[in-house]
């Protein structure tokens, strides 16, 4: 049965946008003298930019103000943007879905200027449409506020939606929000526990009740 909302996560749910936030860490990383540690990507991955400039203030001797490494990171983001793609299959599933009358939303821990480049880029736009960023909400994920405020903007209970995210965190996030929650991961790997860990497009579209 077709959920009555389906929320997605941005960032590596419907955009191919992972590895290029990871190149543009590094590179902002590497363009103040720190190298950076083999773990990356796992440790920052679904992580909103606050928490991760705090762990690498803590643990690397990071020294600049928060606007300042931000800027650093998206001065070399920014222009890899255009060449990002959909992830496969997600894109399509997002508009079969809005063609069958389905509330949706992006929810992202990413700040608003990387939802609407992201966005932009993958040509996912129509009047009306919901989108979360981090800049949106107090707290991010794997607080429940995104999802609940995009419950609340689509005027659906939170137990009627469904939440999408390839990461722990965002995944914890919807559970929080009281959920069912896709677990998508780029990888195989465990999900946290109540999510339903799926591993394809055809996976997803069969748990969303599309044919």
């Amino acid at each position: 049965m077709t959920p009555k909302a389906v929320f997605w996560d941005m960032d590596g749910t419907l955009v191919d946008s992972e590895p290029l936030h990871e190149a543009a860490l590094v590179a902002a990383l590497h363009s103040v003298g720190i190298p950076p540690p083999n773990n990356l990507h796992q440790r920052v991955l679904g992580v909103a930019a606050w928490p991760v400039y705090e762990m690498l203030r803590e643990e690397f001797g990071l020294d600049l103000p928060f606007d300042d490494w931000i800027v650093r990171k998206y001065d070399h983001y920014l222009p890899m943007a255009e060449t990002l793609v959909p992830r496969p299959g997600a894109i399509e599933i997002f508009n079969e879905l809005h063609a069958l009358g389905v509330e949706q939303a992006v929810v992202s821990n990413s700040d608003r200027l990387i939802v609407d480049a992201n966005l932009r880029a993958v040509g996912l736009s129509y009047p009306g449409m919901k989108t979360i960023s981090r800049n949106d909400v107090r707290e991010g994920k794997p607080h429940p506020e995104p999802f609940l405020r995009a419950a609340w903007l689509a005027g659906v209970d939170p137990t009627q939606a469904v939440a999408v995210d390839d990461s722990r965190t965002g995944a914890m996030a919807g559970l929080a929000a009281g959920m069912k929650t896709m677990f998508w991961p780029e990888a195989p790997m465990e999900g946290p526990p109540g999510a339903i860990v799926i591993n394809s497009a055809e996976e997803l579209r069969a748990q969303l009740g599309l044919k």
